[in-house]
């Protein structure tokens, strides 16, 4: 087997995901775990294949110890740095013999469909009985993911969907209070809604909007609804662990000054209130307690795909097969980012990523003897 890599090394969008806290999968019973996808029915029987705790087991075997955190996600002991977890992947297919060609690049296809790929010493096509590609999205362009190869899969008829910005930032114009004294303030211990879905975390409130772990997983529902309406609100409950009416017993027969003492909400929390409530709602205590665990906040648009965390669009899971090859071209597997599917974040995209490589390896075996088929 052999591995063509585009850059001078390999794995460095693995190594990206690790810079924000290196969580590798998500310890979540079989059921929920699907859940997490979109559509959840396309990724199912690969995740079924190669579930979370299928890959901490791999991970252990590896030498590469984990563990499950409070949050119920899954890291590598302490120490372990994602570079490290990269040398024993690399090695362990080496011992596997599997040969690394760093600096080639796909380019094309030939009339038959034969992928051809561009290194120092021009360009050449590469021969074997079936191909996996794995060329991720159009985000993070600084580790190669430039969506560029899109054209290419046209060319060979494959149905192919523009990308687009999936966990990501949202961009929200501030009033000029917020955005004087509260810029990079965060919002700790809140909920984030959009429709019927909610997302407790926290968040930043930056100079373009919102960003932080309430908000990516949002953000995915609000690029859908951005697609049908200009006038797209979130929802900010600002104490998600009482309900309407215990905050409300806290604030009955009390003047302004008290309640917002008893609410204990902090300087960010009520500059928002102030600034995006009217001031009847404001002194209202029954209408400021609606606007804590409800505070409509209208969002303009998604970040910049650039600097989005993962993107959308790609190869059209019309043109897979059930097992991830192309309908047209049987012979030819796509996994990964490039494919249409989305998660959120919180090692679910790694997770699908493995799963999807396990169950499309798996599936290759399953089609030929591994002695007589050469696979690239």
């Amino acid at each position: 087997m052999v591995i063509y890599e585009k850059g001078k090394t390999v794995g460095r969008k693995f190594l990206v995901a690790g810079k924000g806290g290196f969580n590798l999968s998500h310890n979540l019973g079989m059921g929920e775990l699907i859940k997490k996808y979109e559509p959840s029915e396309f990724m199912a029987p690969a995740l079924r294949s190669f579930s979370a705790q299928n890959l901490q087991e791999w991970y252990n075997a590896l030498g590469v110890s984990t563990f499950v955190g409070s949050s119920n996600k899954i890291f590598p002991e302490k120490g372990i740095s994602p570079a490290d977890v990269l040398k024993k992947i690399v090695a362990k297919l080496k011992r596997q013999k599997v040969e690394f060609k760093l600096e080639h690049e796909f380019v094309g296809f030939t009339d038959f469909e034969i992928p051809l790929i561009k290194s120092n010493s021009g360009i050449e096509e590469i021969k074997a009985d079936f191909y996996i590609f794995a060329l991720g999205g159009a985000s993070w362009k600084v580790t190669g993911s430039d969506g560029s190869w899109l054209q290419l899969f046209n060319d060979i008829n494959v149905e192919t969907l523009p990308f687009e910005a999936s966990n990501s930032g949202l961009e929200i114009n501030w009033p000029k209070p917020i955005l004087d004294f509260h810029t990079g303030k965060p919002l700790k211990n809140i909920s984030i809604s959009h429709n019927d879905f909610r997302q407790k975390g926290e968040a930043l409130i930056s100079t373009y909007g919102l960003e932080g772990n309430a908000v990516y997983p949002v953000s995915s529902k609000v690029r859908e609804s951005l697609k049908h309406s200009t006038a797209v609100h979130i929802h900010l409950d600002l104490k998600p662990n009482q309900t309407l009416e215990q905050l409300l017993v806290k604030v009955k027969n009390a003047k302004p000054s008290n309640y917002f003492e008893r609410l204990h909400l902090g300087k960010t929390k009520m500059a928002l209130l102030k600034s995006l409530t009217t001031k009847e709602q404001f002194l209202d205590p029954v209408e400021f307690v609606k606007s804590v665990k409800s505070l409509p906040i209208k969002a303009s648009s998604l970040r910049p795909i650039e600097e989005s965390i993962s993107t959308v669009g790609g190869i059209s899971i019309n043109a897979l097969s059930s097992v991830f090859s192309l309908k047209n071209h049987p012979h030819i597997f796509c996994i990964g980012e490039m494919v249409n599917w989305d998660a959120p974040t919180g090692g679910f995209l790694l997770q699908g990523c493995f799963s999807m490589g396990f169950y499309t390896g798996t599936e290759i075996l399953n089609l030929c003897d591994s002695s007589t088929q050469n696979i690239g």
